[in-house]
């Protein structure tokens, strides 16, 4: 039942100072006064009181119990925290004395989900706590901040409101031409309109998808031909040996994977099996998920070897990755006797790679979003983004050739439907309240 009163335990499960048992619902802070030995039941919303939670007329515990009233709260109902001391066994007693008195076990993200059902958040904010707790650098911690504070959903407001006063306007002197005041509408006058929207849309996708990437960290892969020191690269890159380094070629058979962050860009690396022929068949399955994984990487590490002479082998790779997003990276650079302006020397062994994190630092930093910047932050926003601006494009593609406004104004209402669903909205009617209050129609 969407009205009952829920409850859960709002800390980590852990042995700590203190605890907090949170509850939602109607009549939460009165279901809380018949175990809490302070006065509440009549006390002011967002104040907090000193007491002890009571079983059977025993004291339990000693808490502080915080309270809110009205829809001035998270979940725009009735909430109660009880903060208890911190040991797992009084806790886990507080919060089954709540259950045994008739609470209900939070499911998870329920207090989230009654603040977006109660209008409290919407749903790019809710997507946005999720993202806060997960993030790993600060600026994922960063971008899920800026969509708790609303910044999501006042860009896609601005673009519904642009986009709105295309369609009110069709609508007008589609079924009401005879109004004087309404100035006739062709596909001239909307265009200039439509395309400019378009634009915008067009720049916050591009920016978004590379935030997201950045949010989530970039898909890197080592390549090379076998005992070019690939596993030393990544071992340097990780600082710990993650992965075997011998002296025999072949022994990386597998994609070995980490993480690391250099500042606030996060590397997804993965160490790939050495390219070569080989009849071990083991091996050449390595080989061949080494190759795949160039497909779907976001940046190639092409690592040479500085101590020998290019090979055909060193040149199908160059070739197999030139379309991709690549630093050609030379190991063994005390061995080099020739330096290339357009390569980054290191020593993997003696863990001297500088000059590739300065290189890798170089090249994505400036993607990363200003305070001023509009940007989406997961997958199903983009997605529902890029599906508002395919309608569009074919909206102003209709109008370009001159097609009947009644015509475009469908591309235009799927449009409007897919900005909507980013914020969790799926409503037709607030089109036609637009209608009327934009316009003195029917007075």
């Amino acid at each position: 039942m969407e009205n009952d009163i829920i409850v859960a335990v709002a800390t980590s499960r852990l042995e700590a100072a203190i605890s907090i048992i949170r509850m939602s619902g109607e009549g939460c802070i009165e279901f809380v006064q018949k175990m809490f030995s302070g006065k509440i039941a009549d006390k002011e919303s967002h104040t907090i009181h000193y007491g002890y939670i009571l079983e059977d007329g025993n004291k339990i515990d000693e808490v502080l119990v915080n309270i809110y009233r009205g829809k001035r709260t998270f979940t725009g109902e009735e909430m109660v925290e009880i903060n208890t001391h911190g040991g797992i066994f009084i806790t886990q007693r507080v919060l089954q004395i709540c259950l045994n008195n008739g609470a209900r076990l939070a499911e998870r993200g329920e207090f989230s989900k009654r603040a977006f059902l109660n209008g409290r958040i919407d749903l790019s904010q809710a997507e946005a706590i999720t993202d806060l707790i997960s993030a790993k650098s600060d600026y994922s911690a960063s971008l899920a901040l800026k969509g708790i504070q609303g910044n999501i959903s006042h860009f896609i407001e601005e673009l519904k409101e642009e986009l709105i006063k295309i369609i009110t306007q069709i609508e007008v002197n589609i079924d009401y031409p005879e109004y004087d005041d309404v100035e006739e509408l062709t596909a001239d006058n909307l265009l200039p309109q439509s395309a400019s929207l378009l634009k915008q849309m067009n720049i916050i996708i591009e920016k978004s998808k590379k935030a997201q990437l950045l949010k989530d960290g970039i898909k890197t892969v080592i390549i090379g031909k076998p005992n070019v020191g690939k596993s030393s690269l990544l071992n340097a890159l990780l600082d710990e040996d993650k992965a075997i380094v011998t002296d025999i070629e072949g022994t990386t058979r597998d994609i070995v994977e980490g993480s690391i962050r250099i500042g606030d860009i996060i590397l997804n690396i993965i160490d790939t099996a050495g390219i070569r022929e080989t009849e071990d068949v083991v091996e050449q399955i390595g080989v061949e998920k080494s190759k795949q994984m160039i497909g779907i990487a976001d940046l190639v590490i092409l690592l040479l070897d500085g101590s020998r002479e290019l090979n055909d082998l060193d040149q199908q790779l160059i070739e197999m990755s030139k379309d991709t997003q690549r630093i050609v990276v030379v190991n063994k650079s005390d061995l080099v006797k020739e330096k290339d302006n357009d390569k980054i020397y290191i020593s993997a062994k003696d863990k001297k790679i500088d000059q590739l994190t300065d290189k890798i630092s170089d090249m994505f930093e400036s993607g990363l979003i200003t305070k001023q910047d509009n940007v989406l932050v997961n997958a199903r926003q983009i997605q529902l983004l890029h599906q508002a601006s395919l309608y569009l494009k074919q909206a102003v593609d209709a109008m370009d050739l001159g097609m009947p406004t009644d015509l475009i104004v469908t591309d235009l209402y799927d449009c409007w439907e897919n900005l909507k669903e980013i914020l969790g909205e799926r409503a037709k009617e607030d089109l036609l309240d637009e209608l009327f209050k934009r316009f003195c129609i029917g007075k």
